[in-house]
């Protein structure tokens, strides 16, 4: 997002004077409020007051030289999984309106505070995350970043969390990502979308949908602010980030399933990313992954998203299953005709798949693919259900490959100023986190000039 600040650089504007953490909240707030914007549906809960209230503390510490991090005052978006204190958790639902108030901050939310971040306010989504397109037909769908006139899908399920900042509502927000969560919204409005290594940031205090599968992670405007958010999240030490130089990336392409089936578009996009890549020096290899064909047999009575969610569900969806989206109630459902030992053979399974795929893949420093096979699709073109399950298997696909090998992905923009909003993914083996966000803020710079 060519001019917009980061993290780093509202870092450096708080340090210096030349804003407040207080000026930072209201500016965000008044574009919430701005009735020709998305905030109404972008947000559905905003916590003026606490929000003005933290940043008034922070802007004092900061002074006393005492603030908790250098980010300390920055708002932040969260979305509408994560329990906040003294907040009702809907997870984008109305069949939650009556649960009782969190007593805690999720983990996720409580690390985001030590470190001084400002919460302004609950985001829209996908409801209980159970969709990577974004819709909502309970609060309404935020608009994506393309042709807005025309209204086009914000990607989902994390919907609010991506439009929150690009539009300035928040300079980061907190997501997660179980099929491409974070990935599909960042890639279908040209910002940066981050999903770790499961393990590394605790699932506590989260609407789960997948306990296999989900992962927590931010939206943010570049890979330095995600890899901030990211370390943050994971209780680890802010390193700075170094980028890697793209001469001598050895970077594999998976050519099963990942290539298929692309928009034009997106087709053109990632051939001229890997030609770029190319000409600055980055060795690309087209592999074939076999094992990636094992995914689908896998995930054809719905995976471990139906088993799990099922189980989470099965007496919420009975005494209220007509307040669900249908959408939404029906891929949970599927879970129902799980037995234990459908559920046993995908633990298995994937514990093989793991196994073949990092050996496949560790020659190289990461996979490269598209993240989506589409560009965003209009809102009014998805009331009918045949083409929502199209384009919803579309943009969750290639996503979906990372999320069962265990792995860390981030979805970087790859378009140009003016076109269609592409993302490009960069992914690699469970714990790789670090290696992979160094590679991205070295291809940062070179894939959209």
């Amino acid at each position: 997002m060519p001019n917009a600040p980061t993290l780093a650089t509202l870092a450096d504007d708080l340090e210096s004077g030349r804003t407040t953490s207080r000026k930072l909240v209201e500016a965000c707030i008044a574009r919430i409020a701005d009735p020709a914007g998305e905030g109404q549906r972008t947000f559905l809960h905003v916590d003026k007051d606490a929000a003005l209230a933290v940043a008034d503390a922070m802007d004092g510490l900061r002074k006393a030289k005492a603030a908790p991090s250098r980010y300390a005052g920055i708002p932040l978006s969260i979305k509408d999984l994560f329990d906040i204190k003294g907040q009702t958790t809907r997870a984008g639902s109305r069949a939650l309106d009556d649960s009782d108030p969190a007593e805690h901050d999720a983990p996720a939310v409580a690390r985001l505070r030590k470190a001084g971040f400002v919460v302004i306010g609950r985001t829209n989504m996908t409801e209980f995350a159970y969709s990577g397109i974004g819709i909502n037909p309970h609060y309404g769908t935020p608009k994506g970043a393309w042709n807005r006139a025309e209204g086009h899908v914000p990607g989902g399920s994390s919907s609010g969390a991506a439009v929150s900042v690009l539009d300035g509502m928040a300079h980061g927000a907190l997501g997660t990502d179980t099929g491409g969560s974070c990935r599909i919204p960042a890639a279908f409005n040209g910002i940066v979308g981050y999903k770790p290594t499961q393990r590394r940031v605790p699932l506590d205090g989260t609407v789960p949908l997948s306990f296999s599968l989900d992962s927590i992670g931010p939206l943010a405007r570049s890979v330095s602010c995600c890899a901030i958010m990211d370390a943050v999240l994971a209780s680890e030490p802010i390193v700075a980030l170094k980028p890697r130089p793209v001469k001598g990336m050895r970077l594999a392409v998976p050519t099963t399933i990942a290539l298929d089936d692309l928009d034009p578009e997106v087709a053109e996009t990632f051939e001229r990313t890997l030609k770029t890549l190319s000409d600055h020096g980055g060795i690309i290899e087209r592999i074939e992954m076999a094992e990636f064909h094992d995914i689908g047999p896998m995930n054809a009575k719905g995976g471990f998203a139906a088993a799990e969610s099922y189980a989470w569900h099965r007496y919420l969806i009975t005494a209220k299953g007509d307040v669900y989206d249908p959408r939404v109630a029906v891929r949970i459902m599927r879970g129902e005709a799980q037995s234990a030992a459908d559920y046993i053979d995908l633990l298995n399974e994937r514990r093989s798949l793991i196994a073949r795929v990092n050996a496949r893949i560790a020659p190289y420093d990461a996979l490269v693919l598209p993240t989506t096979a589409n560009t965003p699709p209009k809102i009014a073109d998805l009331a009918d259900d045949k083409a929502f399950t199209t384009q919803n298997l579309r943009a969750l696909r290639n996503c979906t490959l990372i999320n069962m090998i265990d792995g860390c992905a981030i979805s970087l923009p790859a378009h140009r100023e003016g076109n269609v909003p592409v993302g490009l993914m960069l992914a690699g083996a469970g714990g790789s986190d670090r290696r992979i966000f160094e590679l991205a803020a070295g291809m940062e710079a070179v894939i959209r000039v």
